[in-house]
């Protein structure tokens, strides 16, 4: 009776706590800062991090780097004097460097200086330093008559810069890539000699590239001994149409490089050196051209060159990984029912352990002791942070506060959980956000979220359309149906070749479980989605007219055209299980076929430079509700692709969301009209 009691205490408390703070709004969204995953120096006794955070006036963000104790002590800006440092990394002897306008810079404690160590003309991205501190490997789009000649690759860019090229000309695919042509440039791995000042070239392979196969890894590395680099690239002329890479190793001084994992024809990428240098732990794909099939810890010995896949029983995919110091262990994280904790394997028994409870981590890294983790996670109210983990104890330190005065100040909503039966009887996760000032005896508007991918997960984490639409009177609820990962590879699996099929009958029943919810009006109910989540407002157009309003986003529109004018053909390939041509998956589940069923009115947002879902898809689309009268809105954001601009872009797509569920759901005002934003400079 007392458990009850307080429980309902802590309830009335906690109401009456946020019902004095503000309601969350665009403009709260962009007061948050963002803190990066902790790099911790060598000795353990330091962590380095930058903050961004953004100007929504002046459509402009900022960046700094910053140094702390680990238990957060001693804070210290170590880059006042540099525009917009980012990416700290420490040398061995846990020199501090950064990187800012596309260069190295390295910082000394004792003169509180940074100093420009490298000066390369096309830009350094990515470096890794390698332990004796004489080398930094780094990639660069180049001019392949160039090479890594400063001069000549700036005569080439100063003579194209003259006017903007009238054509551009491909005898081969990938010949455009999220947002850019490729133009006449190559991607390469340079390594620059830190005494010498001179910098070489080590190969070139456009899987080297940062927006291959997005994930943000590095994709290569040094040897402990400093004699050699292991780095990704792929056998494969036709790299539009595959998804196999190798790890190639490449000897300091030397002149090839050698394939040390040619018997796999699926991915294999994100090498990382055992501290004894005896194993090089990696990340592995079994189904050639399946994007997202299940990354697996694998490492390869360096005595036999043989490989072994550490996880194979373990059915989620693996990413961010890391050794223990005694070189028995690979620590990683893994997508696991909404979460993303750090798990570890042992390389002997393959026994693997969760490290901590249900976090979704962000980046992490290891003590020397392996008994402390620095990592940041953030959950649906919480803005992300970095902690310390005591796995001995299972104990949680918050070490940096920056959001701390806009949490006190407004209400950041939690998520609440449920399953709801779906598709093959099948419960999917589903997570709720109550608006801001929630009473049980009202009924709300409900908008449910559609995640794209498809093949990834919602989390228990913080994200904007978490907060805004709340914010607003909204109730909103996203949720993993088939095809999303972290329920395993069957469920993940699920979705190739049946876009229209599980997932739609999944939604369908969500969100028939959520209008039963006594606060929710089930009269109004809007959905929005981006990329494939964009597609499966686009096929409810085609299937149903349950909802109110639609808001589609970066969406497929036509199958068949998309084929056509996408740049990762493997992804089609797969997903759609071949081409137009020869698979009857394009037809069956093209919403452009079944204009006949449409009537919800539709918000349909995109950007000219989506190489991946083109923005005709959208043009197409909008075409077709126009014709047929049917109330619609198109926004192009014209400098944007796939995903638009932070600070420029994002705060147009929250007001138009606003704008148009009020319209039909009736929910609280958006704040600005949306044509009134684009005469404003900030967003242009």
């Amino acid at each position: 009776m007392k458990k009850r009691f307080m429980f309902f205490l802590i309830l009335v408390v906690s109401f009456s706590i946020n019902a004095q703070k503000k309601a969350f709004t665009i403009e709260e969204l962009y007061k948050i800062k963002n803190v990066s995953a902790p790099v911790l120096s060598n000795a353990d006794d330091r962590i380095a991090f930058s903050v961004s955070e953004s100007f929504l006036a002046e459509g402009k963000t900022k960046t700094t780097v910053y140094v702390m104790n680990p238990n957060g002590s001693e804070l210290k800006n170590i880059s006042e004097k540099i525009k917009n440092p980012y990416s700290p990394f420490w040398s061995k002897d846990d020199q501090l460097y950064f990187m800012s306008d596309g260069q190295v810079y390295q910082y000394s404690f004792d003169s509180n200086e940074a100093t420009q160590i490298t000066d390369f003309y096309a830009g350094v991205s990515d470096p890794v330093l390698s332990k004796d501190g004489k080398y930094i490997a780094f990639t660069a789009d180049l001019y392949p008559e160039c090479g890594a000649d400063n001069d000549c690759n700036k005569k080439l860019d100063e003579s194209t810069s003259k006017g903007p090229l009238q054509a551009y000309i491909a005898d081969e695919l990938l010949f455009r890539h999220w947002t850019e042509y490729k133009g006449g440039k190559e991607t390469y791995l340079v390594l620059y000699d830190l005494r010498e000042k001179v910098y070489s070239i080590v190969a070139k392979s456009d899987v080297l590239s940062g927006t291959y196969m997005l994930g943000g890894a590095v994709k290569y590395a040094f040897s402990p001994d400093c004699r050699e680099i292991c780095f990704m690239s792929t056998p494969e002329k036709n790299i539009a149409r595959s998804t196999n890479t190798d790890l190639y190793i490449y000897p300091i001084g030397g002149k090839d490089a050698v394939d040390v994992t040619p018997y796999n024809l699926a991915f294999d990428g994100s090498p990382v050196y055992s501290p004894n240098g005896k194993y090089i732990a990696y990340k592995s794909q079994a189904i050639p051209g399946f994007e997202a099939d299940r990354y697996r810890v694998t490492i390869l010995n360096r005595e036999t060159m043989l490989s072994e896949v550490l996880t194979e029983e373990f059915d989620y995919t693996v990413d961010d990984l890391s050794w223990s110091a005694d070189s028995k262990n690979v620590y990683f994280t893994a997508n696991s029912c909404g979460y993303n904790p750090v798990f570890s394997v042992n390389i002997e028994t393959k026994v693997v352990t969760q490290i901590t409870d249900d976090k979704s981590v962000a980046g992490y890294q290891v003590s020397n002791d392996d008994k402390t983790l620095y990592l940041k996670f953030s959950t649906v109210d919480k803005i992300g942070e970095i902690y310390s983990y005591q796995t001995n104890g299972s104990k949680y330190s918050q070490i940096t506060y920056f959001n701390k005065k806009l949490a006190d100040e407004v209400d950041i909503r939690p998520a609440e959980q449920m399953w709801i039966t779906g598709a093959q009887d099948i419960p999917v996760h589903v997570f709720i956000v109550k608006p801001h000032n929630f009473d049980p005896n009202k009924k709300y508007p409900l908008v449910i979220n559609v995640h794209g991918g498809p093949q990834m997960q919602w989390m228990d984490s913080f994200r904007g359309d978490w907060q805004v639409y709340p914010g607003s009177g909204y109730v909103i609820a996203f949720f993993n149906p088939h095809g999303s990962t972290g329920y395993g590879s069957k469920y993940t699996e699920a979705i190739s070749g049946d876009w229209g099929g599980l997932v739609y009958e999944d939604v369908m029943k969500v969100t028939d479980g959520l209008s039963k919810l006594p606060y929710i009006d089930s009269t109004r109910v809007g959905a929005m989605g981006w990329s494939y989540g964009g597609y499966m407002m686009n096929w409810l157009q085609a299937k149903t007219k349950r909802f109110k309003c639609l808001a589609s986003m970066m969406g497929i529109f036509d199958l068949e055209s998309m084929w056509g004018a996408t740049e990762e053909l493997w992804f089609a390939d797969w997903d759609l299980k071949g081409q137009p041509w020869n698979s009857d998956v394009y037809s069956k589940f093209s919403p452009s076929n079944y204009v006949q069923n449409f009537a919800t009115p539709t918000l349909i947002i995109t950007g000219e430079k989506d190489y991946r879902v083109p923005y005709t898809q959208s043009m197409q689309y909008f075409n077709t509700l126009q014709t047929l009268g049917i109330d619609s809105r198109l926004i192009i954001f014209k400098n944007d692709g796939h995903w638009p601009n932070n600070v420029k872009s994002m705060p147009l797509y929250y007001n138009a969301h606003l704008e148009w569920f009020h319209k039909y759901l009736g929910g609280d005002p958006a704040p600005y009209d949306s044509k009134t934003m684009l005469k404003n400079t900030a967003f242009n």
